[in-house]
């Protein structure tokens, strides 16, 4: 510690390492003694000056031994500097052992830790604070790929397992990473970019120092890679030093996209700039963002050196814990701990924003979007934590963080053009796509593969390659490719359609093309297309032969339930009708026998509205007008089924349910190759064991006709697409039947993470969409289709009515014949229970049941009239019945008293 003279100003002394000939350390040069000067000119009462030790060194070892001899000799309380990554973590090193402060305004690599070393402070900052915001813009103009260029160093390496992770947070996926020593020559930087010029992906993301970066962009530019249809992004290592780069390297950079952080504009800012350009300084000096970390870190140094107490005359003392492994005689620092504690606690306003440590480094605010155009920096953008991209600062937050391009001014991309680069393309002199295509012998208007006799090469048409090739037609830029046929079968040399995506995923092909059927479990290895048909799994049986042919075809309108239940109601009903007239109607009296007949004869009579006995009762009327309305929709609709049934013909399946074939152990088909095999096992529940595959229409059709007991199948189930070409050449013999299980179509099968599968399911939405070239497609291959008129085909499981069609209105009808006959009888009852009652007390209930019955078989003295009779006509016989029935009950025991009575109501009715 050193005092000042007469003002007793306690000088402190700092430690400044810095390599004079970069453009950091040049700036910094610059800007700490301003620092300092208008720092003690803004705060003259305080009594505490930092003293600086300058050193310059431009190595690692350097760095190093200088740092110790700060410590040892000057006895320096903090350490500023060095500006590089590997310098500041051997000199963080000395520093923990001396328990003196390292801050860092340059050294940006997240590699150097401030929670693992608690004596460096990074008053700069973290370069994993702008990983998020590089992926953000790569996401907002739909990249899917990139490659990541860093410099083969500790700053180098170390941003790139951040911007890896923030890229898997958006699924953008990194296909390359290119590294580059500070050392490379021209001729090593242009094998590199030849290799990524061979590539696929144009989205490049670049981490270096800008002497390296100066090189790589100018071979960049001879190379012909600053050109239109690539995207580069710089990092803020490059993007804070482009002034110092020279105009010839900002010319190789046209387009080019940066980051770097933002200094909000102020007073302060403003001031300092005019003092920097009215003093005296090398015009090659220009200023930077490091000049204004460097300045804002010597104010927060000298205001936490004023909070510490000097009461010692000697700052430093001798460290007795030393051992052979340390350097000899390394002193520790009595305040170094409190001025670190002091820095982290220190807050203000500094010229490049708010000076806020947060776990010992500078807290992140928002960052800066650049576009290089015509050798100047323009500024189309922000990012900040919050709100993820903006046009502008100091809006409202948002409500949601946002990756949309259209929150960025539009830019100027390589070429000099506004056209947004697709992010990849078809690589310069590189492979072509391999495109892989099943073959397989039948169903050929889908898919056919020969090959020239001269060629050699595969000559390829059907429906699903003139989609592909009409969706090729359709990207904005070629697609060379290459086809490569792969055998579908059941033999040895024949693979399967998931063997096929697998060769996909082994990278051995690019791509599949064919009547690939879009399933969950195959999106696991590969990415699909948008589907460009639709599809289902249906069954496909034998027809019935034609029931018209059948003599007992009359019984098939209704069902067996349905005629049982009919003939039982029409004995019910007429058994009903007879009871109500039984007392009162003739017609309905007789021999037990002509009783029974009665009771059949009037009951199907009904069904032709053919009966002859007149009804008396007006319950038995009431019954009998439900019961003619069910009769008439009975034999309406028996009328018109029938008639359909003779003159239509119906096209019933042999089988119309899966668990009938599973029921009777019956053996099933399906195509080769196809995923069918495994719906049939996982999810429908068959024995592997009753499973036969064929390739062909024609094998399909053997297959069937033979049978489940002859060597062949009882159903065969197939995608839509087979099962469709199928029916077309076998309409006559077999239709589809029972359920169907649905699919997500057919698409194209790509690599996972390939670009191409977005701009392929786009270019399908504008083929499928567009009606001419679908129809003309279809016309082409499929128009045979409609010979069958296969929409037009009906799956029945059942041509007869059932009993549950018709069953409201047999519960009516039951419902008003037990009605009626509970009224009846309750009447029957109340007249007669009496005088049975009164002349047999003593009788047991049996026997009173019995008389009752007599009483009901004896024709009743009241007979309703038939006909309408007017008051005074009747009421002679209105008389006689009364007199008859005032008659004591032993006069009319007999069958002649009651006769006679009869006979008397009859004369009576016929002189009315």
């Amino acid at each position: 510690m050193k005092t000042s003279g007469a003002e007793t100003k306690t000088l402190v002394p700092v430690g400044l390492i810095l390599d004079l000939n970069s453009p950091v350390g040049s700036v910094a040069n610059a800007c700490i003694p301003m620092a300092i000067s208008d720092f003690y000119a803004a705060h003259p009462n305080y009594r505490t000056r930092l003293f600086l030790h300058l050193r310059d060194t431009d190595d690692v070892l350097g760095a190093a031994f200088t740092a110790l001899e700060l410590i040892d000799k000057e006895e320096v309380n903090a350490i500023m500097g060095p500006e590089r990554t590997m310098r500041a973590r051997f000199v963080i090193d000395v520093g923990e052992r001396a328990q003196v402060p390292i801050i860092s305004f340059s050294a940006t690599s997240p590699s150097l830790s401030t929670t693992q070393n608690p004596f460096f402070i990074r008053t700069c900052l973290n370069d994993s604070s702008q990983a998020k915001a590089i992926a953000s813009i790569v996401q907002a103009y739909g990249w899917h790929e990139t490659i990541l260029i860093y410099e083969d160093t500790e700053y180098g390496s170390g941003l790139i397992p951040y911007l890896a992770d923030e890229f898997q947070q958006f699924d953008i996926r990194v296909t390359c990473r290119f590294s580059l020593s500070l050392n490379s020559d021209n001729l090593r930087i242009l094998k590199m970019l030849n290799k990524v010029m061979h590539m696929q992906t144009r989205v490049i993301v670049v981490h270096m120092t800008s002497s390296l970066g100066s090189k790589f962009f100018l071979n960049a530019k001879e190379a012909g890679m600053i050109s239109e249809g690539y995207a580069w992004i710089i990092t803020d290592g490059l993007s804070s030093l482009l002034d110092h780069m020279g105009a010839k390297v900002m010319g190789s950079m046209q387009g080019v996209l940066g980051i770097r952080p933002h200094i909000p504009h102020s007073k302060r800012l403003e001031n300092f700039k005019r003092k920097w350009k009215s003093e005296i300084h090398s015009k090659s000096t220009k200023l930077n963002i490091f000049g204004f970390w460097a300045y804002d870190t010597v104010w927060a140094l000298a205001k936490a050196v004023e909070m510490v107490r000097h009461e010692s005359c000697s700052l430093m003392e001798q460290n007795c814990r030393r051992n052979i492994s340390q350097f000899p005689y390394i002193k520790l620092s009595k305040i170094g701990r409190m001025i670190r504690n002091g820095l982290l606690k220190t807050k203000f306003k500094g010229l490049s924003g708010d000076f806020n440590l947060v776990k010992g480094q500078l807290k992140s605010s928002a960052f800066e979007i650049i576009n290089v155009v015509d050798k100047e920096e323009k500024v189309i953008g922000y990012w900040t934590t919050r709100n993820g991209l903006t046009r502008e600062l100091g809006k409202p937050e948002k409500a949601a963080y946002s990756t949309c391009m259209d929150d960025l001014k539009p830019p100027t991309w390589p070429g000099n053009t506004k056209a947004i680069p697709r992010g990849w393309t078809t690589p310069v002199n590189g492979k072509k796509l391999r495109i892989g295509l099943p073959v397989k012998p039948g169903f050929d208007a889908y898919l056919k593969v020969e090959q020239d006799p001269y060629t050699k090469e595969p000559i390829v048409t059907g429906f699903c390659f003139d989609v592909f090739m009409e969706t090729l037609a359709v990207l904005p830029f070629a697609v060379p490719h290459k086809l490569i046929p792969f055998t579908i079968g059941s033999n040895h040399s024949g693979g399967t359609y998931d063997e096929l995506l697998y060769q996909v995923k082994l990278q051995n092909i690019d791509a599949a093309v064919g009547d690939i059927t879009i399933l969950a479990n195959r999106s696991r290895i590969v990415d699909f297309t948008l589907p460009y048909l639709q599809s289902h799994v249906s069954m496909v049986v034998k027809i019935k032969d034609d029931e018209r042919k059948n003599m007992w075809i009359f019984l098939k309108p209704l069902s067996w339930d349905l005629w049982l239940t009919t003939g039982a109601a029409f004995i019910c009903t007429g058994l009903v009708v007879w009871f109500l007239e039984h007392r009162i109607n003739n017609e309905f009296r007789g021999s037990p026998q002509q009783q029974v007949g009665t009771v059949f004869w009037f009951s199907f009579s009904i069904l032709v509205f053919a009966h002859r006995e007149k009804i008396m009762n007006n319950l038995s009327r009431f019954v009998l007008i439900i019961w003619i309305f069910v009769v008439l929709i009975l034999t309406q609709s028996y009328t018109a089924s029938l008639a359909s049934m003779l003159t239509v013909q119906r096209l019933q399946p042999t089988v119309v349910d899966v668990n009938d074939l599973k029921k009777n152990g019956d053996f099933v088909g399906y195509e080769t190759g196809s995923f069918v095999k495994d719906l049939l096992v996982k999810q429908l529940s068959f024995d592997e064991s009753k499973l036969r595959n064929y390739g062909t229409a024609d094998e399909f059709d053997e297959a069937l006709s033979k049978g489940s007991q002859n060597g062949g199948v009882s159903a065969i189930f197939g995608a839509r697409h087979c099962v469709e070409l199928f029916l077309t050449k076998y309409c006559d013999k077999y239709m589809t039947a029972g359920a169907t299980y649905k699919t997500n179509g057919l698409g194209f099968a790509f690599q996972q993470g390939s670009p191409l599968v977005a701009y392929m399911s786009r270019a399908i939405l504008s083929v499928t969409e567009n009606k001419v070239k679908m129809d003309a497609m279809e016309q082409k291959y499929l128009s045979q289709q409609n010979a069958c008129q296969l929409d037009q085909r009906t799956t029945i499981s059942s041509d007869s009515l059932s009993l549950y069609s018709f069953g409201g209105l047999f519960i009516i009808t039951a419902v008003a014949s037990a009605c009626s006959l509970i009224i009846y009888l309750s009447k029957f009852l109340l007249s007669h229970w009496t005088a049975v009652q009164s002349v047999h007390p003593d009788n047991s209930a049996w026997s009173k049941i019995s008389e009752l019955v007599k009483r009901f078989d004896h024709q009743s003295p009241y007979p309703e009239p038939v006909t309408d009779v007017n008051a005074t006509s009747t009421s002679p016989s209105v008389e006689a019945l009364a007199d008859a029935e005032n008659t004591p009950s032993s006069s009319r025991t007999s069958n002649e008293g009651a006769d006679n009575v009869v006979d008397s109501i009859t004369r009576s009715s016929s002189n009315v």
